[in-house]
């Protein structure tokens, strides 16, 4: 379980979260939505120590990551973003298995996890040995996702994966992240501007105003039955 206690964060200027808590109910997907400047992306990487908070504390498990290695933290947590970051010079399985080797696992063990982890996002041997110019940009995300995977970890924290693909090729992606969130009961954060995709993937959905406000929180269910006030109303549609 991934909490937030009272966290708050200024960079430069003003604080652009302020006293944010929220609970991450293990082995669900927990959508993060709101505006730009609502602190979505801020508190997606406070989970992993790629930002720090000014105050307050992150958990996982009851565990202060502020006390923990940021290095063998990051590699214990899967991370995909929209910027898949692919090195353009190492095949898809070559890409796949770096990540693996880094985090501590053996040549056998990361060859292994990384063609299971590839066949499980949908990409067969024959993509093995494309470099990533030869992918689409739905077939680069779902090499993204797999490689975050072949660390095998507990948690996935997604940045807007899908928002630079076609809306065809953004559902088939939606669609396979729910199967892969429901086979290996991962908790997963997810980061999203999107309505529609908000409400199609989260368990838990959490509606960001300003400063990390949370305006409502509840699944997509409850959303849809009784919005909060009028700002859920307008972001949602609903």
């Amino acid at each position: 379980m991934i909490e937030f206690r009272d966290v708050s964060k200024a960079f430069a200027g003003p604080e652009v979260i302020s006293g944010f808590s929220l609970v991450v109910p293990s082995r669900q997907i927990t959508v993060l939505m709101g505006l730009s400047g609502s602190g979505k992306t801020t508190l997606l990487q406070m989970v992993n120590r790629m930002v720090s908070p000014t105050s307050g504390a992150i958990t996982i498990d009851s565990q202060d990551v502020s006390g923990l290695d940021p290095v063998k933290l990051r590699r214990s947590i899967g991370y995909v973003m929209q910027e898949v970051g692919l090195l353009p010079h190492k095949t898809i399985l070559d890409n796949v298995e770096l990540i693996a080797l880094i985090s501590g696992q053996s040549k056998q063990e990361a060859r292994a996890n990384s063609t299971q982890m590839l066949h499980l996002v949908g990409l067969n041997e024959s993509f093995f040995d494309r470099y990533p110019a030869q992918l689409s940009g739905g077939q680069q995300q779902r090499v993204g996702v797999a490689r975050a995977l072949a660390i095998k970890p507990n948690i996935l924290l997604m940045d807007e994966p899908f928002g630079a693909v076609d809306p065809i090729v953004r559902e088939e992606l939606q669609a396979e992240l729910i199967r892969i969130q429901r086979e290996l009961s991962l908790t997963i954060i997810f980061v999203t501007h999107d309505r529609h995709e908000a409400l199609r993937l989260a368990d838990n959905l959490v509606l960001l105003s300003a400063g990390g406000r949370i305006e409502q929180q509840g699944t997509p269910a409850q959303f849809r039955a009784t919005p909060k006030n009028d700002f859920v109303k307008k972001l949602l549609g609903v």
